[in-house]
């Protein structure tokens, strides 16, 4: 397997046969380089502080170099850096500027920048002179020597004036240059792992690929729930009206008919019709209720604790709350009421819904035996055999970060409870 830094090279008989030293030994005087020249920014933006102009021209340029090294650290690392930042929801300066001042990858470039300007740069650009000034001038005695004629200064200190004291030279740069080319790589594998650490932990592209993953979910859930009404309102517009016409048309054809088998089949057909018409409605309103489109999760609730089988107790007050949530939170508490008529063996039931400090809160309870499975039913079977309707509400709910929970004792009482994160819409 191919190394991939520095350290995992050093470990290797090839190292000084392969490229990693002169990688090295670029990525440290491109770092020097680098280092000098934010050096010369960060003390023109020091001036501009002053006027509280240079504040945010430093996070810019702490971003911008974050930029750079994650680039330049291909040099050293073979593994791709991730960008740590999010992408902004809007367009436009203000909205990127918004974004970046609340994340922390935004403070760590700060300081990073801080940390190259001010320390590291000089000392990598030290590190390339020890590790490649010195036994190149040593190799090139012999050259300096016959162009100069008479004498040659080595490294500031002697002065060599023969040939055989400048070859001698010569040779202890050629066995200099190797043995420091080992930690020229260790130092620059080092610089490498803490920009990385710094720039771009290797847990952020897992954390940045969960956060897309939860927002795949949001929008498949907000289409899903766009998909509903859309169904809904076709539904409602389209094939519930024609049946309403046909209807009223078999009516009116019943009342004209003399009596006779034409005025028996023109019955059948008006009274089928009028079956199929209820049935379409009660399919309209199970898709999604035209009342929690116009009225809210308080109103929906009310109606949908009207029509339960078994007797519901309500204690609700909700304002407004965002769609997806109102949605969660009306099937979650439909399904748990059809569960309590079907399989609970209640008598009464009570449902309950809040909203404070921004989370929503609903409970439906019932008198029943009790034994539902929590687990089954946290992950979506709510104690029901074979059951999968709380499959999708748990999951939608999760992706809304909330939770749906069952607590259901032998003997009862079985109460769900649904939890949401939300704000308000209006009071």
């Amino acid at each position: 397997m191919d190394p991939r830094t520095p350290w995992q090279a050093l470990t290797r008989g090839d190292y000084l046969r392969g490229g990693w030293p002169w990688r090295s030994a670029g990525y440290l005087a491109s770092g020097a380089l680098v280092g000098a020249t934010v050096l010369a920014l960060l003390l023109v933006l020091a001036a501009f502080s002053l006027l509280l102009v240079g504040v945010p021209l430093l996070l810019l340029t702490g971003v911008a170099l974050g930029g750079v090294e994650r680039r330049r650290l291909r040099l050293v690392d073979a593994d791709p850096a991730a960008d740590p930042h999010r992408i902004p929801d809007a367009p436009g300066l203000t909205a990127w500027l918004r974004v970046r001042v609340r994340e922390q990858a935004t403070w760590r470039e700060l300081a990073y920048a801080l940390l190259h300007g001010l320390v590291l740069w000089p000392l990598e650009l030290l590190a390339v002179a020890v590790a490649l000034g010195a036994p190149l001038a040593l190799l090139a005695t012999p050259l300096l020597l016959a162009l100069d004629g008479h004498e040659v200064r080595v490294l500031k200190g002697p002065l060599l004036a023969s040939y055989p004291a400048a070859f001698a030279a010569a040779v202890c740069g050629l066995l200099l240059l190797p043995a420091l080319l080992y930690p020229l790589g260790a130092l620059a594998g080092a610089r490498a792992a803490l920009t990385r650490l710094l720039l771009a932990p290797r847990d952020t592209e897992l954390r940045l690929r969960i956060g897309e993953v939860t927002r795949s979910r949001a929008r498949l859930v907000a289409a899903f729930e766009a998909e509903r009404r859309r169904i809904e309102r076709d539904l409602h517009d389209g094939a519930q009206q024609r049946l309403v016409a046909l209807t009223m048309t078999l009516g009116l054809a019943r009342l004209d008919a003399p009596p006779g088998p034409l005025a028996d089949q023109l019955a059948r057909a008006h009274d089928e019709a009028g079956r199929v018409l209820t049935e379409l409605r009660e399919l309209i309103h199970g898709i999604h209720p035209q009342v929690l489109t116009d009225f809210g999760l308080g109103a929906a609730l009310t109606d949908a604790a009207d029509r339960s089988a078994v007797p519901v107790d309500t204690g609700i007050d909700l304002p407004r709350l965002p769609p997806p949530v109102e949605s969660a939170a009306y099937f979650a508490a439909c399904e748990a009421l059809a569960n309590v008529g079907k399989h609970s063996g209640a008598a009464r039931a009570r449902l309950t819904a809040r909203h404070a400090d921004g989370l929503l809160r609903m409970e439906v309870e019932d008198d029943g035996r009790g034994g539902a499975d929590p687990a089954a039913a946290t992950a979506g079977r709510g104690g029901t055999p074979g059951g999968t309707g709380l499959t999708g509400l748990a999951d939608r709910i999760a992706v809304l970060d909330g939770r749906l929970t069952i607590i259901s004792p032998n003997g009862g009482p079985t109460v769900l409870r649904v939890e949401i994160p939300c704000q308000a819409l209006c009071g």
